[in-house]
């Protein structure tokens, strides 16, 4: 489950990051709001699954309640998920 969890966070991650850096300049700059509809509910359908996840993981490998906060925080923070990843998963399969 762990392995799946560092997949769907550097996934939300990404999908993050190109709805900022990416689809947001193009709607509000280039008047082309088309690339938020699709990344948005890419990054909309990934958030939930990183947030079920982790509670999933709470749950399954008795997180405290720090941790557990502070990994979803970071998925609404840019290259929060990737902080995230490095400091508590990056020795765990």
């Amino acid at each position: 489950m762990t392995r799946f969890f560092k997949i769907v966070a550097t996934l939300e991650g990404l999908s993050l990051l190109v709805l900022l850096f990416v689809a947001m300049p193009l709607k509000y700059i280039w008047d082309m709001p088309e690339m938020v509809r699709t990344v948005g509910m890419a990054h909309g359908v990934l958030f939930i699954g990183y947030i079920i996840l982790a509670v999933m993981l709470k749950i399954e490998d008795a997180w405290p309640w720090k941790k557990f906060l502070i990994v979803c925080a970071a998925s609404v923070v840019p290259f929060g998920t990737f902080y995230i990843e490095r400091k508590y998963f990056s020795n765990k399969a």
